[in-house]
């Protein structure tokens, strides 16, 4: 006859136990939901980019840039048209802030090109203010002639070249 110790008849014990609450099989019928709850999760859905995003700005402006004349920091009707769509936006987003960025062509000093940058960039910040936005909100940077869209030489690329840049962060 074989002689098992208590505790190796306890173990045995304890293993089975173990494995048959394992293979315990689903109820029938699942208890009801708690108190409070009405069904289904009805959280909203974004089908399009998330609210207040760079993404959501891009979307839902007209653009993020407008353009300028040679040596000229005013405002023509259709930057008014585009800048109004930012507004919009920036109200209705009010914990949103951006940088305006002031560009040039690669025509000029770098020193003149940086201070008309600077001119171009606070135009718009101004306009938005102007529409409602918080000055505080924006940011303005000049970058002259220092990060052209348009590489060539020609009337084409400089018209590209000349703008402000409203940047939401990412």
């Amino acid at each position: 006859m074989i002689q098992f110790s208590k505790t190796a008849v306890l173990l045995a014990a304890g293993s089975a136990l173990a494995l048959g609450a394992c293979s315990r099989s689903a109820p029938d019928e699942l208890p009801p939901p708690p108190v409070g709850t009405t069904g289904p999760d009805t959280t909203p859905t974004y089908s399009g980019p998330p609210p207040g995003s760079r993404e959501d700005f891009l979307a839902n402006t007209a653009s993020d840039t407008i353009f300028f004349e040679t040596d000229s920091h005013d405002i023509d009707p259709e930057d008014r048209a585009i800048l109004d769509s930012q507004a919009a936006w920036l109200v209705a987003n009010p914990g949103v802030r951006v940088t305006i960025e002031g560009h040039c062509d690669e025509r000029g000093t770098r020193e003149y090109n940086l201070a008309l940058g600077e001119r171009r960039a606070n135009a718009a910040s101004n306009y938005l203010a102007a529409r409602g936005v918080d000055a505080s909100r924006m940011t303005v940077i000049s970058y002259g002639k220092e990060r052209p869209i348009a590489l060539g030489s020609d009337a084409a690329s400089w018209a590209q070249n000349r703008r402000a840049v409203t940047v939401v962060p990412m």
